[in-house]
């Protein structure tokens, strides 16, 4: 049997999950969380799962899934497998940077969750087709592709975020800011933080 825990914040979403789960002969959902914050005190206080169901944003000033993942492989955690709606470069890089062993959107089949579930299980990687493409383009097209710093920095600009306070959240200096932005604009062709972001959007690099 094969035990999961579903840490979604929203309800609805999560009974689904667990209906499509429970419905399987070998799976069974363990626990039900709404934070990320709540499955990194499952997991430090010695709860058991065989994968760890995961979306990737929790609303302003929570946890976001690709940190919560981290803490959960560096504390040698159970294998997270991530379901979200978010496929743009950035999510997909630091999610899979930060050691999930699989990637799903949530439009993905049931079949195909299911067997993500099961080799998630196993310890086999699993990336949804859509993340695969997008994975694929960046090995293909390298001299387009930003580095997960890049995309980092240029969805804070998309925030609004200025130079200064870009460089104090990360814990960089101003001219690093500019080293990485200069970087970006190159790639994409543009001139002008306005552009970059409306290229990266159209791009799928930034939500949009």
């Amino acid at each position: 049997m094969i035990d999961v825990v579903l840490t979604d914040d929203h309800p609805v979403v999560r009974a689904g999950l667990r209906a499509v789960i429970e419905h399987e002969p070998d799976m069974h959902v363990v626990d039900e969380l709404g934070t990320a914050e709540e499955l990194l005190a499952f997991v430090r206080g010695g709860g058991r799962a065989d994968v760890l169901l995961l979306d990737l944003q929790f609303g302003p000033g929570r946890l976001g899934g690709a940190d919560a993942t981290r803490q959960i492989v560096q504390a040698g955690g159970p294998p997270v497998l991530i379901l979200t709606t978010y496929a743009s470069d950035t999510d997909i890089l630091s999610a899979v940077e930060a050691g999930a062993i699989g990637y799903l959107l949530k439009d993905a089949p049931t079949d195909e969750l299911t067997s993500a579930i099961r080799s998630a299980a196993g310890g086999a990687v699993t990336l949804g087709p859509t993340v695969q493409a997008r994975l694929l383009d960046r090995i293909r097209r390298p001299g387009v592709s930003l580095t997960l710093r890049e995309l980092e920095i240029l969805r804070m600009v998309a925030l609004g975020r200025s130079n200064d306070t870009i460089a104090r959240e990360l814990f960089i200096s101003r001219a690093t800011v500019k080293s990485h932005l200069a970087h970006t604009y190159d790639k994409l062709g543009v001139q002008s933080r306005t552009e970059a972001v409306a290229v990266a959007r159209e791009r799928g690099l930034l939500p949009g």
